[in-house]
């Protein structure tokens, strides 16, 4: 775990000193790599690690290693020294008491434990030191998990907490929630609750696995492992570990169940070492892909696996289980509007509705009753959950969507505890949150201590379309996107059809408002384009290609490709800055809107790249236009090597095609500016919740500098036949050694064709409109291919891609 913090910390370029214990036996004048040997292991795992730690290797440079023993002094030039050693109380008192000789005066020093008491291992620290000790916990890998909880003792200064959360928040990306020095905290606190409480019912209602793992994963707005699967990810001795946490400490509340309750046959499997993942096997074992057809896969690309029949401790087939409560509910996307509907199905039709009713009042009921055991008000609750175990929905919002009355007259009928905060709630409202009427746009939440309704703090710099939304409304609006009015004269465009695939809707609107003469834009100085979702856009929209490619109707496709070119160019030569803010997924087109923009505020997980080819297509709104320009770009700012040889622009030509006819994809905003999606002036945004914010800022940012749009270019010098003979001979290679299949090189050389401008002589003149004119012939070429049809049929069906 201290590895990791290490890792991302060096992320966003912060020199990080990561110490460990000297091996045991060592000898103590051995060479230092020999005592170094535990921290030079765990750097070298972090750059193996999958999912990666770091956003590209080069950040492992910031990271110098030691030992406790030998190299614990270097901590005098440390900031903030994060204590991340086993959770043991002595042994993480005994090394604090060590590492306290060596910091600088006004050092910050803080212990990341997932549930030990702050204030108890605050004890042995010097009066001196106290106040610049707190415990920070990082969900794990922090990388990718958003939450920091904050737990300050009553000595703490309040002057150090802040500069932690400022800097973890600007420039670590994370959500921070403060949380009272209690058993767990708050997200664990919550989250092992509702983990051993399926665990209880499932052993109640003699339900399986994996449907328990279906019952509570997606359909709830919670991440789609489930229970028992994220077990497995996590660790089960982790999940032991911390539910022992509740044992001696646990708060008992009358007529409530005790916390958590360790299942016996948990207890069989640790003492087994089935551990999860890291062991190979816990609630499922991964079935052994050598001995199995397709690689351990199934015919829909998922691993294959067996799973633990918890009553007899026997591995089984896995089964995929099917409940009419979740059938009628798949189709409802957001978790506010599923949650009624499988809460109130009819229990005595539904197994699955049987499971929910105590699984979510129970859960609302232990939720209510930790305020202010836990924290100050439900509001750290739920952002904690949300950002800890990535849940859509908080308990207290997922109580709101419920309805709070009518779930608790039900619970009355039947003879259930009502948490005195919630009767306390109905006194006042029907429900946890409300809109502030004398404020459109702040929410309101009720603060059961003090029996009254206060508003949600929001940081500044903070915010999201939805609330701005709310007090602003929607200037433009199609089942595809919206035009919204940020103030400070710049509009968004929103992305929100389904995973933001990009139709006819969204074309039409984006084309639409840009235009000079826009009825809905000419009053804006800039633009951004962006949404609030997780992901920013999958894409064109590939079932409404298929149909049309299927009804054999060329002149739509043709008509359609046009279109999306007219958008992008929009875009690029719009008078107007545009500034597109991606995050998430951004693929295939939502990544030629991208490359068209004036500038990019990307979020740090950005997952970026052109896909086409993975369905049997290449980039034709503008996308390979757009990456020959950055190619002669880059080759034209080249320099000679050490020997003095040039470097022929070629070597741009050929990283762009491969990145291209590869579908590569990034791993992170640092790795897509290596490949060339952003420019060196694309600032990147690590805190998701400031990504609006930043790109407003951004695009106010160029109109205020005299922002002036490109003029279309007639003057591109064509790469032409000599370097499309060498792409295509390095395409040949690849199929000669059948690393490729026939189509893959059909699509790999028409990439090549359109990137190098087709058969002409090198250094011909070229317009980008040629270029587009390319990339539409070869894209309906490749339509009207069959296996490109098969190709795209088997990606809507199953997500993956298929090599035929």
């Amino acid at each position: 775990m201290g590895s990791r913090i290490a890792a991302h910390i060096a992320n966003v370029g912060v020199p990080v000193v990561l110490l460990d214990i000297v091996p045991p036996g060592t000898a103590s004048d051995a060479a230092k790599p020999e005592r170094n040997r535990f921290a030079l292991a765990a750097l070298d795992a972090l750059k193996k690690s999958k999912p990666a730690a770091f956003y590209t290797l080069d950040s492992a440079r910031f990271i110098t290693v030691g030992n406790f023993d030998d190299d614990l002094g270097l901590v005098a030039d440390c900031d903030w020294i994060i204590e991340a050693v086993a959770e043991d109380l002595d042994i993480k008192r005994a090394l604090l008491a060590r590492v306290q000789q060596h910091l600088s005066l006004g050092a910050i020093l803080t212990s990341n434990t997932s549930g030990l008491p702050i204030a108890t291992i605050a004890a042995s620290l010097s009066d001196s030191k106290k106040p610049h000790f707190f415990g920070t916990h990082f969900f794990n890998p922090p990388r990718y998990m958003r939450l920091l909880e904050i737990i300050p003792t009553a000595e703490t200064d309040s002057a150090d907490l802040a500069t932690v959360e400022r800097f973890c928040d600007r420039r670590l990306g994370k959500t921070i929630v403060r949380s009272h020095d209690t058993p767990n905290f708050i997200a664990n606190r919550i989250g092992t609750f509702s983990l051993s409480n399926a665990i209880r019912l499932m052993q109640a209602q003699g339900l399986t696995i994996e449907e328990v793992d279906l019952l509570t994963g997606s359909a709830l707005g919670w991440p789609r492992t489930g229970t028992f699967r994220l077990g497995d990810m996590v660790g089960i001795d982790v999940l032991a570990h911390v539910a022992k946490n509740f044992e001696a400490k646990a708060v008992q509340i009358k007529d409530e169940r005790a916390d958590v309750v360790l299942a016996p046959f948990i207890s069989r499997m640790i003492e087994n070492k089935w551990l999860g993942d890291k062991t190979g096997q816990g609630f499922y074992k991964k079935i052994d892909g050598g001995s199995q057809k397709n690689g351990g896969k199934d015919a829909e690309g998922r691993d294959l696996r067996s799973v633990l029949d918890w009553q007899t401790l026997d591995y089984r087939p896995a089964t995929r289980p099917k409940f009419p409560t979740l059938d009628l509910a798949k189709n409802i996307e957001s978790a506010a509007a599923r949650i009624p509907q499988l809460l109130h199905a009819d229990v005595a039709k539904d197994k699955a509705a049987a499971f929910y009713w105590p699984l979510l009042t129970e859960l609302f009921s232990y939720a209510a009753n930790r305020i202010p055991e836990i924290a100050d008000s439900i509001v750290e609750v739920d952002q904690a959950m949300k950002a800890g175990f990535n849940w859509e929905l908080g308990p207290f919002e997922m109580f709101d969507a419920a309805g709070v009355r009518a779930v608790t007259d039900r619970m009355r009928e039947q003879g259930l505890p009502i948490a005195a905060n919630v009767e306390k709630l109905l006194a006042m409202g029907e429900s946890w949150y409300k809109d502030d009427p004398a404020a459109p746009g702040r929410r309101l939440f009720f603060d059961p201590v003090s029996s009254t309704y206060k508003p949600v703090v929001i940081l500044d710099g903070v915010t999201s379309l939805a609330n701005i939304k709310k007090s602003r409304g929607v200037i433009s609006r199609n089942p595809g996107a919206s035009v919204i009015d940020l103030g400070n004269g710049v509009a968004a465009i929103e992305l929100h059809s389904r995973m933001n695939a990009i139709g006819d809707d969204i074309v039409s609107l984006i084309t639409r408002t840009l235009k000079p003469t826009s009825e809905h834009g000419a009053n804006f100085e800039a633009f951004v384009i962006t949404a609030d979702s997780t992901n920013f856009s999958v894409g064109a929209n590939l079932m409404q290609l298929l149909l049309t490619m299927q009804d054999e109707e060329w002149d739509e496709v043709d008509l359609a490709i046009r279109a999306f070119q007219n958008m992008t160019q929009a875009i690029k030569f719009c008078p107007r800055p545009v500034v597109v803010a991606p995050n998430g997924l951004c693929l295939g087109g939502g990544t030629e809107i991208s490359l068209h923009a004036a500038g990019r505020q990307p979020h740090a997980e950005l997952y970026m790249g052109l896909v086409e080819t993975g369905v049997g297509l290449i980039p034709a709104g503008g996308g390979c236009k757009e990456m020959l320009l950055r190619a002669i770009e880059a080759g034209s700012s080249i320099r000679p090597d050490a020997r003095g040889e040039s470097i022929e622009i070629f070597e741009a030509i050929k990283k762009n095609f491969e990145t291209i006819a590869k579908a590569t994809v990034s791993t992170s905003a640092a790795e897509a500016r290596s490949l060339g999606f952003l420019r060196p002036a694309d600032n990147i945004t690590m805190n998701r919740d400031r990504l609006l914010a930043d790109a407003g800022l951004r695009a106010r940012a160029l109109a205020d500098a005299g922002y002036a749009a490109p003029i279309p270019r007639t003057d591109i010098p064509a790469p032409g036949e000599s370097v499309l003979a060498t792409l295509k001979l390095a395409v040949w290679t690849l199929r000669e050694g059948q690393y490729i299949s026939d189509h893959d090189a059909k699509v790999a050389n028409w990439a090549a064709y359109t990137l190098c401008g087709g058969k002409l002589t090198p250094g011909t003149l070229i317009s980008e409109q040629y270029l587009l004119d390319l990339e539409r012939e070869a894209f309906l070429s490749l339509c009207g291919e069959k296996k490109t049809q098969e190709r795209i049929a088997f990606t809507l069906k199953t997500g993956k891609p298929l090599r035929n």
